[in-house]
């Protein structure tokens, strides 16, 4: 497939492992840079082992648009191969825990100057400074010390997770943000810099009013279940048949659920007629929404939802979005002919460009150093005899 990505100049070497350097890269891909991701000879990257059902194809996504190389990069003839590719990039990603490039010789300041347009995006549990600096860190981590973990659940029960990494995917999107802003500026500047990205701070930022809720008013979020306290009604109601979710919240559309419902009175009762009067009595009214849903199929639902234009939709799992209409026609699902599985489908490459669209162009590569002789020979230079030998001695 034609690269007509936006990054499609841009060449990323991507080192790290699990989720939020690949995941990263993943991002970068998709818009069209050549990510090299180096893999530890032999095993690889865990991720190549993650997932669930029998046969893992978790790799199949976060490994699409990359060729794999591999490198021991504990190994010093590891870390001067690992400087000489790095010296051909634009953007260096890297995962792992601060002080580990340092420790390799392959600190950002010493990279930068062999190649001082390079952007080094660095991930990791609290930063790359500050007390906790130094302390291992994963997306379930900086989940907790965000914030996240401790407002997801039932009030009566311990803290839940959502069932994926969201921890390590917004840092990874914040990396990604950054390597973004920092190319921009590079273009004015001519040189490069670190994006610092902590997991915990990631989920910080979308934590919303939480921290000046607390200043401000002393207010502490506790663990709400399936609302979000004061929005009302916003919920996933019973069907008879299934489950769907009604986000009617705002005045107007509220007044318009009333209508859908045979009840307009409900629309100016004093209860529910403003904001902040659902707010208050938002159990008793999804009550009474609940006990109107269960006297309904979820189709009959979805078509009252659209026909009163109020936001509303069925609760999916993948089988029900691989056979919506609504994401065949924007191609939200696609299907890559992996090297492994055969026709594969999985999520498209998003957001959508209108004239630099980002693509899923090659498939993840099944092996470990898959790419090997195309990047060590084409683009470093190394013959055959030397290939050979840095094989033989454990280096790739």
């Amino acid at each position: 497939m034609d690269n007509q990505g936006a990054l499609s100049d841009i060449r990323v070497v991507e080192m790290g492992q699990l989720l939020a350097g690949p995941f990263c890269g993943q991002l970068l891909g998709d818009m069209g840079a050549e990510v090299i991701k180096v893999e530890p000879p032999g095993v690889g990257d865990p991720m190549r082992l993650w997932g669930q059902g029998e046969e893992k194809v978790q790799w199949e996504v976060i490994a699409r648009n990359k060729k794999s190389v591999s490198l021991n990069l504990r190994l010093p003839e590891g870390q001067a191969l690992a400087r000489r590719l790095i010296a051909s990039a634009d953007v260096l990603i890297e995962n792992f825990k601060p002080g580990t490039l340092e420790k390799w010789g392959l600190a950002p300041a010493d990279l930068q100057a062999d190649n001082p347009l390079l952007i080094v995006a660095r991930m990791s549990g609290y930063g790359q400074t500050g007390p906790y600096s130094d302390r291992a860190g994963f997306g379930g981590i900086g989940e907790a010390m965000g914030g996240w973990r401790y407002i997801v659940g039932e009030p009566d029960r311990p803290p839940s997770r959502m069932g994926v990494s969201i921890g390590d995917t917004l840092t990874a999107t914040y990396g990604c943000m950054g390597v973004l802003a920092a190319l921009h500026v590079r273009n004015r500047t001519g040189k490069g810099q670190v994006v610092d990205a902590a997991l915990y701070e990631s989920v910080l930022q979308v934590m919303e009013g939480l921290v000046p809720e607390y200043d401000h008013g002393g207010v502490i979020r506790e663990r709400s279940g399936s609302i979000l306290p004061g929005i009302a009604p916003s919920n996933v109601y019973a069907c008879c048949d299934g489950e769907y979710m009604i986000g009617a919240n705002n005045d107007a559309i509220f007044r318009r659920l009333a209508r859908a419902m045979g009840r307009p009175e409900l629309a100016d009762d004093p209860r529910y007629a403003t904001h902040l009067a659902r707010g208050r009595h938002q159990r008793e009214l999804d009550g009474i929404i609940d006990a109107w849903t269960r006297t309904l199929t979820v189709a009959e639902l979805d078509t009252l939802m659209i026909a009163h234009s109020i936001p509303a939709g069925r609760v999916y799992r993948a089988p029900e979005m691989i056979a919506d209409p609504h994401f065949q026609a924007r191609q939200a699902i696609i299907e890559v002919e992996t090297e492994r599985f055969g026709k594969l489908k999985m999520q498209n490459a998003f957001p959508r460009l209108s004239k630099t669209p980002s693509t899923v162009r090659t498939p993840a590569p099944s092996r470990v150093g898959q790419h090997n002789s195309q990047i060590y020979t084409e683009l470093l230079g190394i013959d055959d005899a030397e290939l050979a030998a840095l094989a033989a001695a454990g280096t790739i």
